[in-house]
Formats: structure tokens, sequence, C-alpha cells
């Protein structure tokens, strides 16, 4: 069982992530639709996710049977390393439907290993976590019947090769309750992660872009609206 769980988790968390094999070459396909903006930021849609980008960064679909969305950079290559020393975004979901494990399994991933080249790196260190909802499953001591909601979302900055930069991320994994209602029926998690050189402006520009980020219609905040109710609800 903890060999299974282990390995749902990381499977998930590769799928989140939008990583390729090592000396695969991603490239841009039809299944992605730019459109500029007057602002320095171009509008990406692939399938059910739109999200913001900044002009001359290069979007790519997220491949593989269970999960869409895509991930862009000035380097897509170089971002699928996910170690925060390239500029780049991944706006993704994973097809619960196509995974067929009980969504109670979600909730590892989103707790588990998903930004761990983030946040266990000795180069990067999280400066913040808000966490939404945390309804423990029950096989992971959480109470009977829980949901097993997830939803945070954090920042940070990471130091490395002479390079500052900072990220942040939001990840939703909405169990079997109330919250699976927001943005796509069969998702068992949604993933948005971005990084930016350290700058001025750098945390309006990834709070921009994270907020941006719709799945299935459905905003960032809009998410968080939902977890804030449920939570509400949960106390009453």
């Amino acid at each position: 069982m903890r060999r299974a769980i282990l390995g749902i988790a990381v499977t998930l968390a590769c799928a989140g992530c939008g990583l390729t094999s090592p000396g695969v070459h991603p490239q841009a396909t039809d299944r992605i639709h730019t459109q500029a903006s007057p602002s320095a930021y171009t509008e990406v849609t692939a399938g059910s996710v739109r999200a913001l980008i900044p002009d001359g960064w290069r979007p790519v679909a997220a491949t593989g049977d269970a999960r869409e969305g895509f991930y862009a950079s000035p380097s897509p290559a170089r971002w699928t390393r996910m170690d925060g020393t390239t500029e780049g975004i991944t706006a993704t979901w994973v097809d619960a439907t196509q995974i067929g494990v009980p969504s109670d399994f979600y909730y590892l991933a989103a707790t588990g290993p998903l930004f761990s080249r983030l946040l266990d790196s000795p180069d990067c260190r999280a400066e913040s976590e808000r966490v939404f909802l945390n309804d423990r499953p029950s096989f992971v001591s959480g109470v009977s019947g829980s949901f097993g909601d997830y939803m945070a979302r954090g920042d940070g900055t990471c130091s490395a090769h002479g390079r500052a930069t900072r990220w942040a991320y939001f990840v939703a994994a909405p169990g079997f309750g109330p919250v699976r209602r927001m943005g796509i029926a069969r998702s068992g998690l949604y993933v948005v992660v971005a990084v930016l050189q350290a700058r001025r402006g750098a945390d309006r520009a990834l709070q921009r872009m994270i907020d941006r980020t719709r799945f299935g219609g459905a905003g960032i905040r809009d998410f968080v609206r939902a977890a804030r109710a449920r939570a509400v609800a949960g106390l009453t």
C-alpha cells in the first residue's frame, strides 16, 4: 500500500509539473492558442486552461493522456527541471477519470512531492504559505467521511548560479466534496506554479499570473472563495 501511494503521488507530481524525459525537446503544438494584448502579456489557451504569460515566452502543451494544460518559458527545456533557476509557468490539471484511483490519493500528491524541487532545495526557501483547505483523508488520520480536500498557495525565493528568482504556486486537490464542483468536474488535481527573476515588480507579476489562470471558466479566486465557504460550512 505504501509503495502504491508513493508511486501515485510521484506520477501526479510529474504530471502536474509538465516534466519531460531527459533529451526530449518540447515543441509547441496546435493544442496551444495565443492571443496578444495591449499589455506586456499574452493570453494562452490550452484546452480548458487559460493563463497569461509575458510576451516572448514560448508555450508548450502538456502531454499525457491524464493531464491537460501547458507550460511556458523563455527556455522550455530548462524550465522542465523545475529547480527554480529558470523563468516559466506551468498551468495544468490531472484527469481523475483517467488515473482511476480514489480521490483521497490526490491529497497526498498535493501535500507531498509536488513542489519538492522548490521547497526542499538548499538553494530555495519558502517565504509564505496559505492553506485554505486541509481535510485529511480518513486513512491519513483524518476524520471518518472526510472529503479529502486540500487547497493552498505559497511563494518563495531561489538563488543559485548567480541567479536570484521568485516563485509562487497554487494547488488544489478537490477530493469528492462540494469543492469538486469548481473548475473541471473530471479533475483530481490543479497546479499553477510560476518563476520570475527577482526584480522590482516580480511579486506583483507573479500574483497576476497566478490569479489570472482559469480552469474550465473558474479562476483561482473562485477556488479560494469556494474553499472559504466550505471551511465555514464545516465549522457550523
